[in-house]
């Protein structure tokens, strides 16, 4: 093997090889495993989001004092929603004969109170001078479409990573 000559600097083409023949296996045991995370970043992201909209809506039930959700007004599966701000229902109570009270035993305000029991903006008191409102859910639209059943059970229609 030939000694380098003072200031001669540089790589021998078997080095440069052997880094290449490194890196070829090393992109190859990864970008398989990197496109796996992907795809179970996404499933545990909609599981994620189903999981609070249903611990919103037994919250809201709790808050409410209801069992069950006023019959027929909730959404069901041909309408699923991703709009949290009519989810479960958004009906007028009046016509329902729900939604008499709010938790603290105050009567509901025709006109001035908000209608139905809602995840996002719901009106929890009934004091007829102003709004307060509970946001259930951290946001109005979600990423996925849900319906509910008159028990509070959420299903999830669309994970909105289709």
């Amino acid at each position: 093997m030939r000694m380098p000559k003072r200031g001669e600097k540089g790589f021998t083409l078997i080095e440069l090889l052997i880094v290449v023949a490194i890196l070829g296996v090393l992109a190859a045991v990864v970008i398989p495993n990197v496109g796996r995370f992907i795809g179970r970043g996404e499933t545990e992201a909609a599981q994620t989001e189903k999981t609070n909209i249903q611990t919103a809506v037994v919250a809201m039930m709790v808050d409410n004092q209801l069992s069950e959700l006023p019959t027929g007004t909730f959404v069901l599966e041909a309408a699923a929603t991703a709009n949290m701000s009519i989810f479960p229902s958004d009906a007028e109570c009046a016509t329902v004969g729900e939604k008499i009270n709010d938790p603290d035993g105050d009567a509901y305000t025709s006109g001035t109170d908000k209608d139905g029991y809602i995840l996002y903006q719901h009106d929890i008191d009934a004091d007829g001078t102003t709004n307060t409102l509970v946001n259930y859910v951290a946001t109005e639209i979600t990423k996925g479409t849900y319906y509910v059943d008159a028990y509070g059970t959420v299903e999830q229609d669309t994970t909105g990573y289709e």
